[in-house]
């Protein structure tokens, strides 16, 4: 199972940007997905969920009415779109998938950062 973040990158505050997890080698389409996020010193974090059909989503309070996660089934792709965004959401960002009840899956992290 291979789980490819991009999209990271520098961006001022109240700007905005949009992250993609390409997965390969596990059947997406039935995966129910998240985004975890850690930043310096920090422990990893839950950001946000969504169900294998893309009906429910789920976000930490940190995170809710400023960013929005989707899939892609066709593409086998997960999207962050994130707006609104404050220093405090600098972070690796990563994207796993579930099996059963636990995240087993991880991607590599794309780095965000946010400049006051």
């Amino acid at each position: 199972v291979q789980l490819q973040a991009s999209g990271g990158g520098l961006v001022q505050a109240g700007g905005s940007l949009r992250l993609s997890c390409t997965a390969s080698g596990l059947t997406f389409r039935t995966s129910d997905m998240g985004w975890f996020r850690q930043a310096p010193g920090k422990e990893r974090e839950f950001v946000a969920a969504i169900i294998w059909s893309g009906d429910t989503t789920y976000y930490a309070d940190s995170v809710k009415g400023r960013f929005t996660i989707s899939r892609e089934n066709a593409k086998n792709t997960l999207y962050l779109q994130m707006n609104s965004l404050k220093p405090e959401d600098t972070a690796v960002y990563y994207c796993a998938s579930k099996l059963g009840k636990a995240y087993k899956y991880w991607g590599q992290g794309t780095q965000v950062t946010v400049s006051s």
